[in-house]
């Protein structure tokens, strides 16, 4: 396998309203677990727990899980969600993206096992929508190669970063490809051209932002397929290395993990760099790279602290005011984490994907 998967597993550790959905039948046995009342709490975080295959929901205030969904490490049927990517809230479903584990990440799995799906999952692990299928590979109708990202459109589409297959798809209920940007299984730099991308949101104009991971570049697109703004103009990896993830502010700057530096990067819109964030611990993993940060609607930054096994949130000054997990002590237990990919406040996407947020407070 290429891309996230070879740039990002590098440690073995065993241990709103919604359109109506259309239910597929056939899929109960994918399991989810509520311990407690709390299930889609504002201000609780959801959290890819990559290494650990689930999706987990967290009260911020005692660290308990609230809601799971996925079995846990060491199971790679299709009842966990495969070195999970991402997820995202949206109503009372949660959206998600399997990657799938490498070769040696998991005992029963030395091989390699792809999962290659995107769902919609509702509170009782029932599966209302999906696009791709379990442990196949393919660019074909209903297909993908590692996605690795999910958002949620106004229109009920959903825009999906096939990382494998070099591509950003827009698909809609049907399973149709409904607008594309790069050229499949092609790698570059050129028009319509990515090199590993890692995520993709729809900004207030239309236009999409990609972080275009190993072209070292977050860009925004226009649907005809232009690029009308680039960070950094010149690809530099002492820039920008290994862009992870990018949302757009209300303030117009662009929120940027770079990962391989090490690092949260807030950029204006002409390129200055405005604020930054080090993941980099002495008691933490020299490696940590970061996978997401999201920009909360009181100021503070939470951030995926990706290798050092935690979600942190901190303050402008760059104080830690909240942690889940360990430091560099991956785990499955209470208040523990394997490689968390992505985070999220429930209620609070300032930053992300619409309705938008234009006037200072969030919007879910």
């Amino acid at each position: 396998m290429k891309g996230l998967l070879r740039a990002r597993h590098r440690r073995v550790v065993v241990p709103a309203v919604v359109a109506p959905l259309v239910l597929l039948g056939g899929l109960g046995t994918l399991r989810a677990h509520a311990d407690g009342p709390g299930f889609n709490t504002p201000g609780n975080i959801l959290v890819a727990d990559q290494f650990n295959n689930r999706v987990i929901e967290i009260n911020p205030d005692t660290h308990k899980v609230v809601w799971s969904f996925g079995v846990g490490p060491n199971d790679t049927s299709a009842s966990s969600i495969l070195g999970v990517n991402d997820a995202q809230r949206v109503g009372d479903d949660t959206l998600m993206a399997g990657t799938g584990v490498p070769a040696g990440m998991e005992l029963g799995c030395p091989t390699g096992c792809a999962d290659n799906r995107v769902m919609l999952v509702d509170r009782s692990g029932h599966v209302d929508w999906q696009y791709g299928t379990f442990g196949v590979t393919g660019a074909g109708f209903n297909q993908l190669n590692t996605p690795v990202q999910a958002t949620w459109l106004p229109s009920g589409h959903v825009l999906i970063t096939d990382q494998v297959n070099e591509r950003i798809i827009e698909v809609d209920r049907a399973h149709n490809i409904v607008w594309q940007y790069g050229t499949t299984g092609t790698t570059g730099i050129g028009f319509d051209q990515l090199n590993n991308p890692n995520s993709a949101e729809l900004l207030e104009n239309g236009h999409i932002l990609i972080a275009d991971e190993n072209n070292n570049r977050v860009i925004e697109v226009t649907r005809s397929h232009k690029v009308v703004w680039q960070y950094p103009a010149t690809p530099d990896p002492s820039l920008l290395s290994g862009a992870a993830f990018a949302s757009r502010l209300p303030n117009g700057d662009t929120l940027i993990t770079d990962s391989n530096n090490s690092r949260i990067i807030e950029v204006s819109h002409s390129g200055k760099v405005v604020w930054s964030y080090s993941t980099l611990d002495p008691a933490g993993n020299s490696a940590p790279l970061p996978t997401r940060a999201v920009r909360l609607a009181d100021g503070n930054t939470l951030i995926s602290d990706q290798f050092n096994d935690r979600v942190i949130e901190v303050t402008p000054s760059k104080h830690i005011v909240f942690t889940q997990g360990k430091l560099n002590g991956p785990g499955f237990g209470f208040n523990l984490l394997n490689a968390p990919y992505d985070a999220k406040v429930i209620g609070d996407y300032t930053g992300l994907t619409p309705p938008f947020d234009t006037d200072g407070d969030a919007d879910d």
